[in-house]
């Protein structure tokens, strides 16, 4: 039997190209994507690579919280554990940081267990999917990020999403913006993507007398789904919402705990789940949310919090392993500029493949390693 022997623990912030809401310029003028990597090391030797992928207005967990609660807490609950069992591997997460209403700091134990499956498929000699139960070598769609105030800037970011082999768009909806701008933005998008999956994403943005009026007028333009149109405890929104039947109604902020989920299904709040395998605690919690949405007839979105190349990589595993159809609104390879792999992740135009190596399926640049620092060792 494996157990893990040294917990290794990094920051590593990538180059961002482009605009985009939920990340400001540093006190340099330039913007970048944080992230919290995490090494596992089992007594053979194998390593497994994990990363968490935290940004403070969009999620509670800054890269600090990671850090701290990686380091003075999570690491040594998981020392000497069995990588291979992941469902025990939580638990200790979940009996040192306990949850609340959702899990406590998912995306600090989303890190631990994407190095887990990393590590265990690089013993077994096979790519995460495989472990998961169903892999054969697959591409997935990506959707193209619409997201600016400016028309102007709108009409550049889809150009170049075409340019750049795109054929679908996910588009941020809901204030700043004004209901005409939402709309005026829908019927650009529309225009020039008559036959793209559109995909309109109001990070709970809106009240519920305001969705109310600006769905259906969506749904008229053509727009396919709305993702967050309300907070998720706004349980009578959703309600209403589901019963004015105008466009289905997708979660994503809320979808981090499979108990939580059930009670939202029960509750008829919503027609979809958008999954997020770095917010809801890694792979491990995703399926069970995963496998509780196809039990009960809920459809199923695959989305990211612009994850770089560790996190992303997981995500792929898992939405092939999912068997998600319509375009995932991953956009790490149109928003960054940097990567910490040699390679592993293969892209033409809106495709791309899920990596077929061992673990991951991907290859770190040696200066990941620089990084790096020890945090707890036996």
């Amino acid at each position: 039997m494996s157990k893990l022997v040294k917990v290794e623990l990094g920051r590593f912030d990538y180059d961002f190209v482009g605009e985009f809401k939920f990340f400001k310029p540093g006190t340099d003028g330039k913007i970048r994507r944080p992230s919290v990597l995490v090494r596992l090391t089992d007594d053979e030797g194998y390593q497994g690579w994990g990363q968490a992928v935290p940004t403070p207005t969009w999620t509670y967990e800054t890269p600090e919280t990671v850090e701290t609660t990686i380091a003075n807490y999570l690491a040594e609950a998981i020392i000497g554990m069995n990588p291979k069992d992941v469902p025990a591997i939580h638990d200790r997460m979940n009996h040192t940081i306990y949850p609340a209403f959702s899990i406590g700091q998912p995306l600090a134990k989303a890190a631990i267990d994407i190095a887990c499956y990393d590590l265990v498929g690089k013993r077994m000699n096979q790519p995460i999917a495989a472990l998961l139960g169903q892999y054969k070598p697959i591409s997935l769609q990506l959707s193209w990020t619409i997201n600016s105030m400016d028309m102007a800037v709108v009409a550049a970011q889809l150009e170049e999403g075409q340019q750049r082999g795109y054929r679908n768009f996910n588009f941020k909806v809901g204030p700043p913006q004004t209901e005409t701008f939402d709309l005026n933005l829908a019927k650009e998008i529309k225009t020039f993507s008559p036959d793209g999956f559109l995909w309109a994403d109001a990070n709970t943005g809106y009240t519920m007398d305001s969705a109310l009026e600006i769905v259906p007028k969506l749904a008229d333009i053509g727009v396919d789904v709305i993702e967050s149109p309300l907070s998720p405890y706004q349980i009578r929104g959703y309600q209403a919402l589901r019963r004015q039947g105008a466009l289905p109604i997708f979660m994503d902020e809320g979808i981090i705990m499979d108990a939580v989920v059930e009670e939202f299904i029960a509750l008829e709040m919503l027609d979809g789940i958008t999954v997020k395998t770095a917010r809801s605690a890694g792979i491990w919690q995703s399926q069970k949310i995963i496998r509780l949405a196809k039990e009960r007839g809920i459809a199923l979105l695959g989305s990211g919090l612009t994850d770089p190349d560790i996190s992303l990589s997981a995500s792929l595993h898992l939405f092939a392993w999912a068997g998600i159809d319509k375009p995932c609104a991953l956009n790490g390879p149109q928003f960054l500029g940097s990567t910490l792999i040699e390679n592993g992740l293969e892209q033409q135009g809106d495709m791309i493949q899920v990596p077929q190596g061992p673990g991951l399926g991907i290859e770190m640049k040696p200066v990941a390693e620089t990084y790096l620092t020890l945090i707890k060792e036996i």
